[in-house]
């Protein structure tokens, strides 16, 4: 059990949330491992099998602390909470602060990703000494340095995703050559997507929608509706605010998808090709990707706002509660996720 902003994360699967006096207590196998006084939470995000006491969802429901479950997969189940007394007004916040300062967001979020970009581009050059003066890598990290220069000269959101097309184009012209392994059988050529064409865009798909689906379920636990969005448009049926928060973690997606083709845990075996010239992920494919995925979320990365380790998995969580602190006035601006 972690504590974060206020919000409390049961990471652990087989943790027990109960009620002592006025206090939040976890157990596992029946041994106290944590004890935090109510007037100390906002929020409860429990990732457990086990779950928490009647007790406790009483008490919660009448401090109007809402107890999320979420699967240890990432998907949002449901959610414990008393008479509506905030989300309301936090999602007209929502609406009238998207409204207001729409343009800034979607530029930081795009500064951000393009930064996170760079910094995937130089951690291969560092890691591979023969791709430091290849051209056109070099060409791509100016364009991308260019492009955070860019948005921020830009005059309405739909600028900032012009230049944001620019420079994916030419970040994913040169995405081949981070596959450094020689014995990956596989080409990437260019970013394909509906339907990915090639076992390289199957599997980048594939992590980005687990992860747009994390963000989704993250923004539900603090109360921001997933489906509007400051930088993509509105769409029935899509959660375009989990889309935006999603650029700045998707170098993360990237990186994780390069180690997996580079240590060949994917392999030829692992894709199936229909005869439309589609590329999907057959089932023993997706069960090693998700395996190491799940693997991926228990480890440690240092979060460079709050500056404390974090699982990898609570990103979403954390980036959802500073946008959530930020439409309600506690923060002046939201602080994208920028790799250092």
């Amino acid at each position: 059990m972690r504590k974060l902003l206020n919000t409390v994360y049961v990471t652990n699967e087989m943790a027990y949330l109960t009620l002592d006096g006025e206090n939040l207590v976890c157990k596992i196998d029946g041994e106290v491992k944590l004890r935090i006084p109510f007037e100390n939470i906002e929020n409860i995000v429990c990732f457990n099998y086990i779950g928490c006491s009647p007790a406790l969802m009483g008490k919660c429901v009448g401090k109007t602390i809402p107890i999320n479950f979420i699967s240890p997969q990432g998907k949002f189940l449901a959610k414990v909470c008393g008479e509506t007394k905030g989300n309301v007004f936090l999602r007209v916040a929502q609406i009238d602060r998207f409204r207001e300062a729409g343009l800034a967001l979607a530029q930081n979020t795009m500064a951000a990703k393009f930064s996170n970009s760079r910094q995937l581009l130089r951690r291969t050059l560092h890691d591979n000494p023969e791709l430091r003066e290849d051209p056109e890598i070099q060409k791509t990290l100016e364009i991308l340095s260019e492009g955070v220069s860019r948005v921020y000269e830009a005059g309405s959101v739909e600028e900032v995703v012009g230049v944001e097309g620019y420079c994916a184009q030419s970040y994913f012209s040169v995405f081949h050559k981070l596959i450094t392994n020689k014995k990956v059988p596989f080409t990437f050529e260019l970013r394909t997507k509906r339907p990915p064409l090639d076992p390289i865009n199957a599997a980048l798909s594939f992590v980005y929608t687990l992860a747009t689906s994390e963000f989704a379920a993250a923004l539900e636990t603090v109360g921001l509706d997933s489906y509007i969005g400051y930088c993509h448009t509105l769409r029935s049926g899509r959660a375009s605010l989990a889309c935006d928060l999603v650029e700045e973690a998707r170098c993360l997606a990237e990186r994780f998808v390069i180690t997996l083709f580079n240590l060949q845990i994917l392999r030829e075996s692992d894709f199936e090709k229909q005869i439309s010239g589609a590329v999907w992920l057959n089932d023993e494919g997706r069960k090693k990707l998700l395996s190491r995925w799940q693997e991926k979320k228990r480890t440690d990365m240092l979060h460079p706002y709050l500056k404390q380790k974090i699982p990898f998995g609570l990103l979403p969580y954390v980036q959802s509660n500073l946008l959530a602190k930020y439409v309600r006035g506690d923060l002046e601006s939201y602080p994208p996720f920028l790799l250092k």
